[in-house]
């Protein structure tokens, strides 16, 4: 198209944070529906602009190709089992489903001392991947993703457990009349595009 895009990527309560205090972002791609509707209400950003991109998908990934079997419930409760990274529930949507999830397996409070936190899910990963965790909550897309090193185990979490990741864009104020942002948000909505989102373990509508 002749057009460039540059990322910034980041937790979705701190890019948030950015968003409020004049960063210059044109476009959200969030990991959750709550902060592109708050921005739009706050009027942060374009009324009417705003869909759903991404359903994410929470898969329970270990490094260790032997770790993980069919129950993923079983695989949390080993005994040498020390340390199991989430992110950050209060500022990643998918830590807050990590713990719902564990919430609803009724292993929250047993497994509280072992949780470790990451700030994104992007650090979450990394603590799994370096073997600082054994056991990691992880967006699907991370293990997919032709970058991953680290194959490893993993148990794609039933989607009852936990309350659907859906990911909404939004066209921010800074991008109000910008021809290149108002384009890629078109774009995300193409059969083209929703094949490579489907491609890397997202549901799409």
């Amino acid at each position: 198209t002749g057009h460039t895009l540059q990322v910034t990527t980041g937790s979705t309560g701190k890019l948030y944070a950015q968003i409020v205090k004049g960063a210059p972002f044109q476009i959200l791609l969030s990991a959750d529906a709550k902060t592109p509707m708050r921005l739009e209400e706050e009027k942060a950003a374009v009324a009417g602009t705003r869909f759903t991109y991404a359903i994410g998908r929470l898969t329970l990934w270990s490094g260790d190709p032997a770790r993980i079997g069919a129950d993923g419930a079983a695989a949390l409760t080993v005994d040498d089992v020390r340390h199991i990274a989430i992110a950050n529930p209060d500022l990643a949507p998918y830590g807050a489903a990590a713990r719902e999830t564990l919430k609803n397996l009724g292993l929250w409070d047993r497994l509280s001392p072992k949780i470790v936190m990451g700030e994104n899910i992007g650090q979450t990963y990394s603590m799994v991947a370096t073997g600082n965790a054994q056991l990691g909550f992880v967006a699907l897309s991370a293990i997919l993703s032709p970058r991953a090193t680290v194959k490893g185990s993993h148990w794609n979490v039933p989607q009852d457990l936990f309350a659907p990741i859906r990911q909404d864009a939004i066209l921010l104020n800074p991008g109000r009349d910008n021809e290149a942002a108002i384009a890629f948000l078109a774009f995300l909505k193409t059969a083209q595009a929703r094949a490579v989102i489907g491609k890397y373990g997202y549901g799409t509508e």
